[in-house]
């Protein structure tokens, strides 16, 4: 079991409190400066499109804005949805950002579309949607633009990227499984497995088949990943559980019932909770289960322990409370807890 772990943060910028969809962001703002303060390692901000409860659809603007309130922290994206964007502008985009922060900032990739049909075709619009099938190739070809190293037979050989820049940011691909895993690690970037997409078990193996598989890129010698887990702490795991069932519920309405809702109050989850029957209950109950919940110590120990059997010595915490409050006391506890 590791002695030190370093934690970090991957932020969907939930919308709080029952306030507009803008203060989402701001609230992501107060956030990064908080655990910067508190000793994070990274502020990874997701992408997503169309969804109620969540207020990301751009979280390269956000990186920029983040990085330019804080320190130390390491900022990037967790992810830039590359389905809809191309490689070309991606690296750009993270040069700029490399320029204006030097050795702060991580370009996080993913092939999911973070939102729905509809606001995939409108992302693409007037343009044909590209297939999830191009996403190596698309990585291929950020890593290519940004380490000048395109083989001579393609067709942006020639191209600058600009601007130039002394360090590059670091490239991490997002994943949940195995074929991620291998992928990853033959284009030799780094790896963060996401333990908390879905509540189905993850093999440890998942990071020997990276480690295995991985070849030396420009921008990576060696294998390099991270886990990342939803963790609800509180000094009381009744508050704890509480807290967490915002999140539990809303993911349960979303893949069981088809229904993307605010994120709901406590109260609310607990009336929804009354009328479940209890194969719904059951359903619930899983996403709890996925969830790291409870008291620092609890927490501590559990993260602690999904560090030994992953053999990683950072997580990335991803919180989503009704209160603003509440997630912020969660992280204040978990550094706490966790000595950072």
């Amino acid at each position: 079991m590791p002695t030190k772990l370093s934690l970090s943060v991957t932020d969907q910028s939930p919308v709080h409190d029952g306030a507009p969809a803008s203060q989402g962001p701001r609230d992501t703002l107060k956030l990064a400066q908080a655990c910067d303060q508190l000793g994070y390692k990274r502020y990874w901000v997701a992408e997503h499109h169309g969804t109620a409860g969540y207020a990301s659809p751009c979280p390269e603007i956000l990186v920029g804005h983040i990085a330019q309130l804080t320190n130390n922290i390491r900022v990037g994206t967790g992810g830039v949805m590359l389905t809809h964007y191309s490689p070309y502008k991606v690296a750009e985009t993270f040069r700029m950002l490399s320029v204006l922060h030097p050795g702060r900032i991580d370009l996080g990739v993913g092939r999911a579309p973070g939102g729905d049909q509809l606001a995939s075709a409108a992302l693409s619009y007037p343009r044909r949607q590209i297939d999830p099938q191009a996403y190596p190739h698309q990585v291929y070809q950020i890593m290519g633009h940004l380490y000048d190293n395109l083989p001579d037979d393609n067709p942006f050989k020639a191209l600058e990227t600009a601007p130039q820049v002394d360090e590059n940011p670091e490239i991490w691909m997002l994943g949940s499984s195995d074929g991620s895993a291998e992928m990853t690690g033959q284009l030799g970037s780094a790896f963060a497995l996401a333990l908390f997409i879905g509540n189905h078990e993850r093999s440890p193996d998942i990071i020997k088949q990276y480690q295995e598989a991985f070849i030396p890129s420009p921008g990576l010698a060696a294998p390099k990943h991270l886990i990342a887990v939803a963790a609800s702490c509180a000094e009381n795991r009744e508050d704890a559980f509480r807290i967490a069932g915002t999140r539990a519920m809303w993911i349960f309405k979303a893949m069981y019932q088809g229904v993307i809702v605010p994120l709901p109050s406590p109260e609310e989850v607990e009336a929804y909770h009354d009328d479940f029957s209890d194969q719904e209950k059951a359903a619930f109950q899983l996403q709890l289960d996925s969830a790291v919940i409870g008291t620092p110590k609890d927490c501590r120990e559990r993260l602690f322990d999904l560090a030994d059997q992953y053999h990683s010595d950072e997580i990335s915490i991803v919180s989503v409370t009704y209160h603003f409050k509440d997630r912020l006391k969660n992280y204040q506890l978990l550094a706490e807890a966790c000595g950072l």
